[in-house]
């Protein structure tokens, strides 16, 4: 469609969600995200142990694949996980663009060289497990990538 529409004068608009369902989907985008952070995060901080032995799954234990097994650094994992999930908790209940933005932002920030590293390092794995972190590491790339665009073009009073 060319710069004005049908000749009356206007400037096309772009087509994309209405104001409301874009600011339904960022919350509900953030709100996964912060699940896919809270839950892990919070089983690695308070049961590290559990978390290595049996992440995701016990019959999947993906993280005992990388010995030895440290308490502290799974804690850490977990207590980092938990700041993440704060800031992406907070954007979702109160979706201003700017916040949004960076709570997607940092988490790009987790899941880029999270999914780097593990695509190096799928030697170890079985097919489903491959698979299976592959989705898991692919999905929150995408959503926060989502929230990006979604709160691209929108003003700060909300996403």
């Amino acid at each position: 469609m060319s710069a004005e529409s049908r000749g009356t004068g206007r400037r096309a608009v772009s087509a994309g969600p209405a104001p409301e369902t874009g600011r339904l989907l960022v919350r509900a985008a953030l709100a996964l995200l912060c699940l896919g952070q809270g839950v892990p995060g919070a089983w690695a901080l308070f049961a590290p142990r559990s978390f290595h032995d049996a992440f995701p799954l016990p019959a999947f234990a993906w993280v005992t694949k990388f010995p030895p097994y440290n308490e502290h650094l799974v804690r850490d994992l977990g207590a980092l996980s938990l700041g993440l999930t704060t800031v992406l908790l907070w954007a979702a209940v109160r979706p201003e663009r700017s916040l949004a933005r960076a709570a997607a932002f940092g988490c790009l920030a987790f899941t880029v060289p999270h999914l780097v590293f593990h695509v190096a390092h799928l030697g170890r794995f079985q097919t489903v497990d491959v698979v299976g972190q592959l989705i898991s590491q692919v999905a929150p790339i995408a959503i926060a990538e989502m929230v990006i665009v979604l709160s691209r073009r929108s003003n700060d009073a909300g996403v």
